[in-house]
Protein backbone atom coordinates (compact mmCIF):
# COMPACT_ATOMS: atom_id res chain seq x y z
CA UNK A 1 0.00 0.00 0.00
CA UNK A 2 1.18 3.10 -0.82
CA UNK A 3 1.95 5.39 2.24
CA UNK A 4 0.38 8.51 1.01
CA UNK A 5 -2.64 6.79 0.82
CA UNK A 6 -3.34 5.26 4.44
CA UNK A 7 -6.14 3.25 3.53
CA UNK A 8 -5.93 -0.43 2.93
CA UNK A 9 -6.48 -2.05 -1.12
CA UNK A 10 -9.40 -3.81 -1.81
CA UNK A 11 -7.10 -7.23 -1.39
CA UNK A 12 -5.55 -5.89 2.06
CA UNK A 13 -8.92 -5.83 3.42
CA UNK A 14 -10.68 -8.68 2.35
CA UNK A 15 -7.64 -11.30 2.60
CA UNK A 16 -5.39 -12.50 5.73
CA UNK A 17 -2.16 -10.38 6.31
CA UNK A 18 -0.02 -11.31 3.42
CA UNK A 19 3.04 -12.76 4.02
CA UNK A 20 6.84 -12.43 2.17
CA UNK A 21 7.78 -15.57 0.71
CA UNK A 22 11.16 -15.63 -1.20
CA UNK A 23 10.63 -16.17 -5.07
CA UNK A 24 12.61 -19.33 -5.05
CA UNK A 25 10.37 -20.67 -2.55
CA UNK A 26 7.20 -19.53 -4.37
CA UNK A 27 8.73 -21.20 -7.76
CA UNK A 28 9.84 -24.36 -6.12
CA UNK A 29 5.99 -24.52 -4.51
CA UNK A 30 4.36 -23.94 -7.74
CA UNK A 31 6.33 -26.31 -9.51
CA UNK A 32 5.07 -29.11 -7.07
CA UNK A 33 1.35 -28.23 -8.59
CA UNK A 34 0.20 -30.25 -11.96
CA UNK A 35 -0.63 -27.35 -13.95
CA UNK A 36 2.62 -25.70 -13.31
CA UNK A 37 5.06 -28.77 -13.72
CA UNK A 38 5.72 -28.31 -17.71
CA UNK A 39 6.63 -24.77 -17.04
CA UNK A 40 10.65 -23.78 -16.83
CA UNK A 41 12.35 -21.54 -13.71
CA UNK A 42 11.42 -18.62 -15.94
CA UNK A 43 7.76 -18.94 -16.63
CA UNK A 44 7.38 -20.43 -13.09
CA UNK A 45 8.72 -16.84 -12.04
CA UNK A 46 6.35 -15.17 -14.41
CA UNK A 47 3.33 -16.85 -11.46
CA UNK A 48 5.81 -16.44 -8.55
CA UNK A 49 5.69 -12.71 -9.56
CA UNK A 50 2.10 -12.59 -9.15
CA UNK A 51 1.73 -14.80 -5.98
CA UNK A 52 0.91 -13.53 -2.36
CA UNK A 53 0.39 -15.55 0.36
CA UNK A 54 -2.05 -15.39 3.43
CA UNK A 55 -2.33 -16.78 6.86
CA UNK A 56 -6.20 -18.24 8.05
CA UNK A 57 -6.45 -19.19 11.70
CA UNK A 58 -8.18 -21.88 12.75
CA UNK A 59 -11.95 -21.90 11.75
CA UNK A 60 -11.29 -18.84 9.30
CA UNK A 61 -13.84 -18.91 6.14
CA UNK A 62 -11.37 -18.65 3.17
CA UNK A 63 -14.57 -18.39 1.17
CA UNK A 64 -18.10 -19.26 0.60
CA UNK A 65 -20.13 -21.27 -1.84
CA UNK A 66 -21.81 -18.69 -4.30
CA UNK A 67 -18.87 -15.93 -4.16
CA UNK A 68 -17.22 -14.98 -6.72
CA UNK A 69 -14.53 -17.25 -7.74
CA UNK A 70 -11.75 -15.01 -8.71
CA UNK A 71 -8.53 -16.71 -7.07
CA UNK A 72 -6.70 -20.20 -6.42
CA UNK A 73 -4.74 -20.80 -3.60
CA UNK A 74 -2.43 -23.60 -3.07
CA UNK A 75 -1.63 -24.85 0.44
CA UNK A 76 1.93 -24.04 1.84
CA UNK A 77 1.32 -25.60 5.42
CA UNK A 78 -1.56 -26.57 7.28
CA UNK A 79 -5.22 -28.05 6.04
CA UNK A 80 -8.16 -26.69 4.36
CA UNK A 81 -11.82 -28.23 4.66
CA UNK A 82 -13.88 -28.32 1.81
CA UNK A 83 -17.94 -28.34 2.37
CA UNK A 84 -20.95 -27.76 1.45
CA UNK A 85 -24.29 -27.02 3.48
CA UNK A 86 -26.99 -29.58 2.46
CA UNK A 87 -30.45 -28.12 3.49
CA UNK A 88 -32.14 -30.17 6.76
CA UNK A 89 -28.57 -31.61 7.83
CA UNK A 90 -25.93 -29.05 7.89
CA UNK A 91 -21.98 -29.05 6.76
CA UNK A 92 -21.05 -32.05 4.97
CA UNK A 93 -17.25 -31.62 4.44
CA UNK A 94 -16.27 -33.16 1.06
CA UNK A 95 -12.22 -32.99 1.39
CA UNK A 96 -9.79 -31.96 3.80
CA UNK A 97 -6.79 -31.17 1.42
CA UNK A 98 -2.75 -30.96 3.00
CA UNK A 99 -0.03 -29.00 2.16
CA UNK A 100 0.68 -29.19 -1.39
CA UNK A 101 -2.81 -29.16 -2.66
CA UNK A 102 -4.82 -26.86 -5.05
CA UNK A 103 -8.26 -25.48 -4.85
CA UNK A 104 -10.87 -23.03 -5.70
CA UNK A 105 -9.04 -23.46 -9.19
CA UNK A 106 -12.20 -24.85 -10.82
CA UNK A 107 -14.12 -21.27 -10.35
CA UNK A 108 -11.20 -19.66 -11.94
CA UNK A 109 -11.11 -21.83 -14.73
CA UNK A 110 -14.72 -21.29 -15.69
CA UNK A 111 -15.62 -18.14 -14.19
CA UNK A 112 -18.26 -19.08 -12.06
CA UNK A 113 -19.54 -18.88 -8.85
CA UNK A 114 -17.74 -20.97 -5.78
CA UNK A 115 -19.45 -24.34 -5.16
CA UNK A 116 -18.35 -25.28 -1.72
CA UNK A 117 -17.32 -24.05 1.00
CA UNK A 118 -13.47 -23.48 2.42
CA UNK A 119 -12.30 -23.50 5.75
CA UNK A 120 -8.78 -23.22 7.68
CA UNK A 121 -8.68 -26.76 9.34
CA UNK A 122 -6.11 -25.90 12.12
CA UNK A 123 -4.71 -22.72 10.89
CA UNK A 124 -3.32 -22.54 6.70
CA UNK A 125 -0.73 -20.67 5.31
CA UNK A 126 -1.69 -20.43 1.14
CA UNK A 127 -0.18 -18.89 -1.81
CA UNK A 128 -2.66 -17.69 -3.59
CA UNK A 129 -3.23 -16.29 -7.35
CA UNK A 130 -5.95 -14.02 -8.30
CA UNK A 131 -7.64 -14.77 -11.82
CA UNK A 132 -6.96 -11.14 -13.40
CA UNK A 133 -3.30 -12.50 -12.42
CA UNK A 134 -3.59 -15.61 -13.93
CA UNK A 135 -5.36 -14.72 -17.09
CA UNK A 136 -2.67 -11.68 -17.51
CA UNK A 137 0.20 -13.94 -17.33
CA UNK A 138 -1.17 -16.55 -20.32
CA UNK A 139 -2.17 -13.60 -22.26
CA UNK A 140 1.04 -12.26 -22.44
CA UNK A 141 2.96 -15.85 -23.27
CA UNK A 142 1.17 -18.05 -25.71
CA UNK A 143 4.30 -20.89 -25.38
CA UNK A 144 3.73 -21.03 -21.29
CA UNK A 145 0.00 -20.73 -21.87
CA UNK A 146 -0.12 -23.49 -24.12
CA UNK A 147 1.67 -25.71 -21.61
CA UNK A 148 -0.75 -24.69 -18.49
CA UNK A 149 -4.37 -25.26 -20.62
CA UNK A 150 -2.90 -29.05 -21.51
CA UNK A 151 -1.94 -29.32 -18.29
CA UNK A 152 -5.73 -27.95 -16.98
CA UNK A 153 -6.85 -30.46 -19.49
CA UNK A 154 -5.25 -32.99 -18.52
CA UNK A 155 -6.44 -32.39 -14.86
CA UNK A 156 -10.05 -31.88 -15.54
CA UNK A 157 -9.58 -34.92 -17.48
CA UNK A 158 -8.03 -36.63 -14.49
CA UNK A 159 -11.13 -35.83 -12.11
CA UNK A 160 -13.97 -36.09 -14.42
CA UNK A 161 -12.21 -39.66 -14.56
CA UNK A 162 -12.50 -40.41 -10.54
CA UNK A 163 -16.08 -38.56 -10.68
CA UNK A 164 -17.29 -41.13 -13.48
CA UNK A 165 -15.28 -43.89 -11.25
CA UNK A 166 -16.90 -42.76 -7.99
CA UNK A 167 -20.83 -42.77 -10.07
CA UNK A 168 -19.58 -46.50 -11.01
CA UNK A 169 -19.12 -47.26 -7.79
CA UNK A 170 -22.02 -46.34 -6.19
CA UNK A 171 -24.60 -47.00 -8.53
CA UNK A 172 -23.14 -50.98 -8.79
CA UNK A 173 -23.70 -50.43 -4.71
CA UNK A 174 -26.93 -49.39 -5.19
CA UNK A 175 -28.59 -52.01 -7.52
CA UNK A 176 -27.61 -54.72 -4.69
Amino acid sequence: MPASEGIPSFAESIFAPALLIPMADSIELLRSIAIFRDLDDSELAEFADVCTSHEYQSGEVIFREGEAGNRLYLIIAGEVRISRQIPGSGEEALAVLKAGALFGDMAVFDRSERSTDAFSNGGTTVLTISRTDFEMVLDFNRDLSHKVLWAVVRLLSSRLRSTDDALRSFLAMSIF
